[in-house]
């Protein structure tokens, strides 16, 4: 359970640190740059605490990527107004058919 827990604080630093990119007006503000750096540092941190904890990289990588562009996408959207139209949850919804796909494939080889 742990690990789980530590793949999801992972995910939210990440997508807070990717939004933060944004924020950060080309690394020209102090602040979010900041905030972005220790997201992403934390961010790996707990990732490798997960793999240290068991579960295959490419199971965490799969769910951490799949997790990030949709969190960004629909944070982004209600944050900033970015367009988020059919085509694009479409493709989000393909990732999280491959996650799902990854993890049980993974699952059955161990």
């Amino acid at each position: 359970m742990l690990k789980w827990i530590l793949l999801s604080v992972a995910i939210v630093l990440e997508v807070g640190a990717t939004l933060l990119v944004r924020v950060s007006d080309g690394f020209t503000r102090l602040w979010p740059v900041i905030g972005l750096l220790a997201g992403y540092t934390l961010s790996f941190y707990l990732d490798s605490k997960v793999v240290q904890l068991g579960v295959p990289i490419a199971v965490t990588y799969a769910i951490w990527s799949a997790a990030g562009i949709v969190l960004v996408a629909i944070s982004s959207r209600l944050l900033f107004h970015d367009p988020l139209n059919l085509t694009t949850i479409i493709g989000m919804a393909v990732l999280v058919l491959g996650v799902v796909i990854t993890s049980f494939g993974n699952a059955a080889n161990h």
